[in-house]
This record gives structure tokens, C-alpha cells and sequence, in this order.
């Protein structure tokens, strides 16, 4: 670049050499620089005799930013983020920033994105980018990566000398001139994969470095930036572009939006997923959308149908799994055997037969590969992306499939991982149930039993779903009975229990087909499908034992409510007397409290309101003795409603407020709006202020959004109104 350097011959005589050290600070913008090598183009002997060398002038370039896709969105708050690190006011000094998310996510493009934008802004005199290769089998070494960006800053090949140090201190002599002539670089390392790679890259001042990489690089000190998936909306606008681009007139998106929200969904919102899904449909301009979602539905082929011919998915996923130890790797095939969408490290402890102590540091290897995540409001959590959980899923097949040994460990550790669910789940329902019955001691109390249900509730799902027509299907479809009632999850509520009826059909098993037969007839009769309700409760009736007298009672009282519900009152008045008798013959307080509430119930029905309000006071005093405050507040209610047809409002509304309050006091949210409506109705009936009666449709609406109940709340809000 024009630069001039001078050396003197040493003088003889043992004198110490006072010539600078390897890559010691001079007076020349090369110091520490060998030129060993160098290019003489004229020479004179003076009376100095010091030998003068001149360098020939190498053009710079100092932009090799290439252009952006054209499909490339839904990145501002990023680019506005690590922009705010770039600005030259931040008063930052040298600015060095990580960019780390998982493969394909869009480093890459989103680090161009930025040098464009710093570019636009002014901040910087060029952009150098070099690429790394760090996942590549032989990454690009930090001496090659500082040639590159010699070589773009001007210094001739010959002139670059060949130890690593001395690249390094040659290059950021170069940096240290452009700075002196107010001139700033924006280098964009890419794809590196340790800080040793990066580190000789960083400038000592005034410039700024941005690296991409799937890991975090903890050794560099930079400001880290996690790059996610994209949202849905800017998925599908991705797609939308991307066929546009290939031809403007495809109007596919615009014509199948569900599909097009659906493809993206199965692509994990991951860019290059999405990029591949769109070059296949360019290349069939024919095939309609709905079409390529079918092909990827199902998960066993998803990956298959993500490669292009150039790109392929699973080639990249599986180029992840090299970069790990083998244990890591082994540890990666493992998760895939989990069903579910995240999970615990209680749970991986019992898919590993590992401590939890011993299992969490490889979780967070994994999460430093990307190819794991840890849950930021949960810190025991875990989840995979979709297309990597699909990946993991792969592989565990694979493995399970090459010997025996390895599949006979991969099968104890799926029946681990299982018996943990089964078991927290038969603890946590124990303390969903009625008062006075004994719970195990894997949670503290109810509370956080539903907190247990509520973080893995889609795992149980899950698992249900993948052990159809077995004993786990049939004992989670009884456990999670009482908590996706009470969470108001009712098509859940449905599935787990024609899964617990298949797998009883399947397994023989005629000592729980009843119950199965019961507990799918009550889930049909939350949703209202009272007709089919009522088949499965005359199902239940024909299969009962004739010697199981409880069996009976619940059965009977089962059939009771669903024939009520069907207005068929003096049937289901029948079946209510014949429900208390045999519950009169048994020693459960808690099922003949139920029956003493249904017969009051099924008298009410029948506007016989002074005959019902003596077995609705029994059953709250039964319910009372076991303090179950739960079903206390469901028969005050019923009570208040009685009253109401009395005409005895004060009475009424009194059970009314106290039905409320217990109700409440349970986070029972769907019958608190219930209850809250029944009031609202007895005070319009009183005469009270409408005002009074208005709040009590408010209440009833904000408790059913606090359940899920969207349909009964805007019936409230109605009402209200």
C-alpha cells in the first residue's frame, strides 16, 4: 500500500540487537511484519549503507457484501438490535457481536442484512466479509482467514507473511492505519465454530467485528444475539416472495392461506426450510399448497421431502451430530425418544437412568450446540426445535434398528421415561380428588400437583398418543380424568378417554371396561353430546357387575344426569332413587353425597322445589364432613336455584354468594361462571338494581375466560349488555 519500511545491518561485536521483537508496537504501521519475501523494486548503496525496499501499491476492496435475497423479511428488531451495538455513538469502542441460533435459521443472511444497513447509515468505509467454514470437515484456520483479509486490504501475496502471529500483528497494523485516516471496517466472520477461529480476527480499536455461529462462543466476550426462528406472518410472506420471485404471477399463498400458514408451521418457521419448500413448488408451478403440506405431515417423511436437489435438511442436522463427543450424540438420540414438545430434567433424569445432577450438563452442551433450548421462564425445561426434535426422532429409529444391544437400551429407557409420567401423574390426580382419600408424597398438595399438570399436560398428551392400545394409554387416560375437567380441556379430555377405552378393548381388560365405558360417557356429557353420552352410560350399565354395588351407584347416577340433560326428567328421576339406594349400601360419603345432590337436582328439574331442598341440604352437610369445599359450592349454587323457584329470594341469593366464594376459593373458574350467572339470574328475579345484576353477567364472563370457556363467555357478556 505505498507503506515504506527501512532496516539497518547489525553491527558486529556481541552488541545486543536492538531491532523490534515479533509483532512488537513500532513507528510504521507494519510493525511485527516479516517481508522476507518481498518484491525489491530499486536499491542504492548509500554511506549509511542501509538498504531501502519500496512495496508496489495493491488495490483494497473493502465491500465483498453480496446483495440480499429478495424474499429476505421479518428480521427489523434483530437488525435494530445489533445496530445499536454497531453505532459509532454508542461510545463502545470496538464493537464485537455473536450471532448464534441453530442451522439454517439465517445467520448468514441476517449478518449481510446488517452490513447493509450499517453501510447505508454511514458507519462504516466497507464491509469485509470472510467465511470460516466452521461446521465444514476442515474448518478454515485463523493464518488462512487473515490472508483473505490481507489480501482485501491491500497487501500483495508475497507480502504476507506465513506464521499466524505474524498475520496478526501485520493485520491489524493495517486496521490501526485505516483508523488513523478516520476510516472504519465492519468484518463479518461467519460460520465460525470456536472463539480460536474469531479471535486473531478482532481488531484492537475502532472497528467492529460480527460473527455467526451455532454456538455461543463464551471465549470471545462479545455481545451475544440469539437468532430464532421467524414468526408465522413472516414465514408465509418468505414463501410468498420466494414464489413470486421464481414467477410473479404464482398466486398460491394468496389462494390457499390455510395451507400456506400450515407449510410454514411444518417447516418450523426456519428459513431455510421454508426456502426449500418454496424451490420445490417453483419447480411443480402446479402443485397446489395443500398438496406439499400433505407430503410433510407426516413426520417419519418430513425431513425426506426438505431437500431440493442442493439443499438438504438433513444433511445439515446430520453434520450437527459430527460436531459432538459421542456421548453428546448418543445423548441427542436419547430426547428423540420423547414424544412431547419439551421436557423436564426430572423427566430426562428417567429417560437416562441418570441423576439429574449428571444429566444437565449435557443438556447444556446440547443448548450451546443449538440443538437443545432451555426454557427462559422455567429453567428446568427443555425443548427442541420441531425439525430437530423430527431429526432426533430419526435417528433414535435408526439406532434401535442396528443391533440388539442398542435397542434393548433404547427400550429401557422409553419404558423409564414413561413409568416417570405414569407415576407423577397417579400422584398429582390424587390430589384432584375428593377430600379424605390419601395421596402419595411426589408433590406438596394440590397446587402444585395442577402446576404439574399444567407444564406437562402436552407430554401427556403426547404420550398417550404413542402408547395407544397399552397399559400406559389406559392408566394415563384414568389419571388425567380430573385435571383436564377441572382445566375445562374437554376435547383433550375426550381423546384420553377413548384411548383408555381402546386400550382396555385391546388388552381384554374387562375388570376396567366399565369404568372406560363411564369415564368417556362423562367426557361426552361436559361437551353436551348427551346422546352419545347416554349410549355410553347404557353401555356401562349392561357390562357392570351385578355384585359391584358401588359400580352400580355410579353408574346409575351417571345415567341419571345424562338422561336430565336430555329432559328426560322422570326417568332420570328413577335412576337418581335407584343411584341412592345402592349408594345407602356402600361406605362412600362422598358418592352418596353426589347421589343426595342429583335426586335434589332431578326434583328441581321437575319444579317439585320444596322436595328437593331436603337432599340438597344433605348433601352439602355430607359434602361438609368430608371438606370438600368444592362440590360445597356446586350444591349451594343448586340450592340458591331452588330457593329462586320458592320465590325466596333472599334465601337465594345468599346461597348464591356463598357458592361464589367457595368456588373461587378452588380456581374452579367454569363453575364460578356458572355460579356467578345463576346469581345474576336470581337478582334480576328479585328486582334488584340492574346495575347489580349487570356486574354479576361481568363476573360470570371474566371467570369463563379464566377457564377457556369463550362461548359461554360471550353468552354472559351478552346478557350483561
Amino acid at each position: 500500500m505505498g507503506a515504506r519500511k527501512t532496516s539497518g545491518k547489525r553491527k558486529s561485536g556481541g552488541k545486543k540487537d536492538k531491532r523490534p521483537r515479533q509483532g512488537q508496537r513500532t513507528g510504521t504501521s507494519f510493525a511485527g511484519a516479516s517481508f522476507e519475501r518481498s518484491q525489491v523494486l530499486g536499491s542504492g548503496t548509500q554511506t549509511t549503507k542501509i538498504n531501502v525496499q519500496a512495496y508496489a501499491a495493491v488495490p483494497t476492496a473493502l465491500n465483498s457484501l453480496p446483495g440480499l435475497p429478495q424474499e429476505f423479511t421479518g428480521r427489523e428488531d434483530e437488525i435494530a438490535k445489533i445496530l445499536s451495538m454497531l453505532d459509532p455513538g454508542s461510545g463502545a469502542g470496538t464493537a464485537v457481536g455473536s450471532v448464534a441460533g441453530l442451522p439454517g435459521v439465517g445467520k448468514t443472511t441476517l449478518a449481510h442484512a446488517v452490513g447493509h444497513a450499517a453501510l447505508d447509515k454511514g458507519w462504516f468505509t466497507g464491509v469485509q466479509l470472510v467465511n470460516l467454514r466452521g461446521y465444514d470437515p476442515s474448518p478454515v484456520p485463523p493464518e488462512d482467514a487473515l490472508e483473505a483479509l490481507l489480501r482485501a486490504l491491500g497487501v500483495a501475496a508475497e507480502h504476507i507473511p506465513p506464521t499466524l502471529d505474524e498475520r496478526e500483528g501485520l493485520y491489524r497494523s493495517q486496521l490501526d492505519a485505516l483508523a488513523r485516516e478516520e476510516q472504519r471496517l465492519l468484518i463479518l466472520a461467519d460460520n465460525a465454530s470456536t472463539s480460536d477461529q474469531v479471535r486473531p480476527l478482532l481488531p484492537a480499536r475502532h472497528h467492529a467485528v460480527l460473527v455467526t455461529s451455532r454456538h455461543t462462543l463464551p471465549g470471545l466476550g462479545a455481545r451475544l444475539f440469539n437468532l430464532h426462528p421467524l414468526q408465522p406472518d413472516a414465514a408465509v410472506d418468505l414463501l410468498h416472495q420466494r414464489l413470486e420471485v421464481a414467477d410473479p404471477d404464482d398466486r398460491r399463498v394468496e389462494d390457499e392461506p390455510a395451507a400456506a400458514e400450515e407449510l410454514a408451521a411444518l417447516c418450523g418457521y426456519l428459513p431455510l426450510a421454508l426456502q426449500i419448500a418454496a424451490a420445490l413448488l417453483a419447480d411443480d408451478p402446479n402443485q397446489p399448497l395443500s398438496e406439499r403440506v400433505r407430503m410433510l405431515t407426516d413426520a417419519g417423511t418430513r425431513l425426506g421431502g426438505l431437500d431440493d436437489g442442493e439443499r438438504n435438511l438433513r444433511a445439515v442436522f446430520d453434520e450437527c451430530l459430527t460436531r459432538l463427543s459421542p456421548q453428546e450424540a448418543d445423548f441427542y438420540r436419547l430426547l428423540g425418544l420423547h414424544p412431547g414438545p419439551d421436557i423436564s430434567t426430572p423427566a430426562v433424569a428417567a429417560l437416562t437412568g441418570q441423576p439429574a445432577d449428571k444429566v444437565t450438563p449435557l443438556l447444556r452442551q446440547l443448548v450451546r450446540a443449538r440443538l437443545l433450548t432451555q426454557n427462559s421462564q422455567s429453567r428446568d425445561r427443555w425443548f427442541m426445535h420441531d425439525l430437530l426434535r423430527v431429526h432426533a426422532q430419526e435417528q433414535a429409529r435408526i439406532t434401535m434398528g442396528r443391533d440388539r444391544v442398542p435397542r434393548r437400551r433404547y427400550e429401557q429407557a422409553r419404558a423409564g421415561l414413561t413409568d416417570h409420567y405414569v407415576r407423577h401423574a397417579r400422584a398429582a390426580d390424587s390430589h384432584l380428588r375428593p377430600s379424605g382419600e390419601a395421596v402419595p408424597t411426589l408433590f406438596d398438595g394440590r397446587e402444585q400437583a395442577l402446576a404439574w399438570f399444567d407444564a406437562e399436560r402436552e407430554n401427556l398428551l403426547a404420550i398417550t398418543h404413542a402408547h395407544a392400545h397399552t397399559r400406559t394409554a389406559l392408566a394415563l387416560g384414568f389419571a388425567l380424568g380430573h385435571y383436564l375437567t377441572w382445566r375445562r380441556r374437554l376435547h383433550d379430555l375426550i381423546t384420553v378417554r377413548a384411548h383408555a377405552l381402546a386400550a382396555c378393548q385391546a388388552l381384554g381388560d374387562a375388570k376396567n371396561l366399565t369404568s372406560a365405558w363411564t369415564n368417556l360417557g362423562l367426557a361426552l356429557d361436559n361437551l353436551k353430546r348427551y346422546p352419545e353420552a347416554l349410549a355410553a352410560h347404557q353401555t356401562a350399565l349392561e357390562l357392570v357387575d351385578p355384585n359391584d354395588i358401588l359400580g352400580r351407584a355410579t353408574v346409575s347416577t351417571n345415567l341419571s344426569s345424562a338422561l336430565s340433560h336430555l329432559k328426560r326428567y322422570p326417568e332420570a328421576l328413577v335412576a337418581h332413587q335407584t343411584a341412592l339406594e345402592l349408594f345407602q349400601q356402600t361406605d362412600s360419603i362422598s358418592g352418596l353425597a353426589g347421589a343426595w345432590h342429583n335426586l335434589g337436582i332431578a326434583l328441581k328439574d321437575l319444579k317439585r322445589y320444596p322436595e328437593a331442598l331436603a337432599p340438597l341440604r344433605t348433601a352439602l352437610e355430607l359434602f361438609q364432613q368430608i371438606e370438600d369445599t368444592n362440590s360445597q359450592g356446586v350444591v349451594l349454587g343448586s340450592l340458591g336455584t331452588a330457593h329462586r323457584g320458592l320465590e325466596q329470594y333472599a334465601e337465594a341469593i345468599v346461597s348464591g354468594e356463598r357458592a361464589v366464594a367457595m368456588l373461587i376459593q378452588d380456581e374452579d373458574w367454569e363453575r364460578v361462571g356458572e355460579a356467578w350467572a345463576e346469581l345474576a339470574t336470581t337478582l334480576n328475579a328479585s328486582g334488584a338494581e340492574p346495575s347489580q345484576v349487570r356486574e354479576a353477567w361481568e363476573q360470570s364472563a371474566a371467570a369463563y375466560i379464566l377457564a377457556g370457556d369463550d362461548e359461554a363467555a360471550a353468552t354472559s357478556r351478552a346478557k350483561a349488555g
